[in-house]
């Protein structure tokens, strides 16, 4: 019982922790508006641990890899203190173990990666609906418009009624079946 507590508290406290890291982390890099309050949450969050990472990690043709880095480095603690807590001994083969945590930590990346988005596109096409001219409008706009506009180009609207939104989560979801094929993987490497 003890273990499943540690467990979500790690999960949760070090997992919004990384959200918050990897969501700066694509509103700086998608150019999401900095002045909203969003950003600003973001930012206030997550500067303590950013601001020191970046003397020791620097950017790298604009992209803000120190933010990104220290999310994986979340994602690795989460899933290397869930395996501790259950009982994995690392002391075996402490290499192996930790290249297998690094890559975890990747695809844990790329699956909360693939939830933002599949969050955010259906909050958009929401208000869209609901109400279209909210304050989250444009964050959501910014950030959602580079995964929208490939199937934009090829697919037009029907009846004026934009289908690209759906195609995008078609396809996020046929990358988190594979996303969890992999993670599988993954974990037989470890057993």
């Amino acid at each position: 019982m003890s273990n499943q507590i540690l467990i979500f508290l790690l999960d949760t406290i070090l997992g919004l922790l990384s959200l918050a890291l990897l969501l700066r982390f694509y509103f700086q890099l998608l150019r999401v508006p900095y002045y909203n309050a969003i950003s600003q949450f973001l930012i206030a969050a997550t500067d303590f641990i950013v601001r020191p990472a970046r003397r020791v990690i620097p950017g790298w043709a604009g992209i803000d890899l120190s933010t990104l880095i220290l999310a994986w480095l979340m994602e690795c603690m989460i899933i290397t203190s869930v395996y501790m807590v259950q009982g994995y001994d690392f002391a075996e083969n402490i290499g192996a173990a930790s290249g297998v945590m690094g890559l975890l930590g990747i695809v844990e990346i790329i699956k909360v990666t693939l939830y933002i988005v599949l969050i955010m596109i259906i909050m958009q096409a929401i208000l869209s609906w609901v109400n279209p001219h909210s304050p989250l409008a444009p964050i959501l706009d910014s950030f959602t418009r580079p995964f929208l506009a490939v199937f934009r180009k090829r697919i037009p609207p029907i009846a004026n009624v934009d289908l690209s939104p759906l195609f995008v989560l078609i396809l996020i979801q046929v990358l988190l079946m594979l996303v969890a094929g992999v993670h599988k993987e993954i974990i037989t490497m470890l057993l």
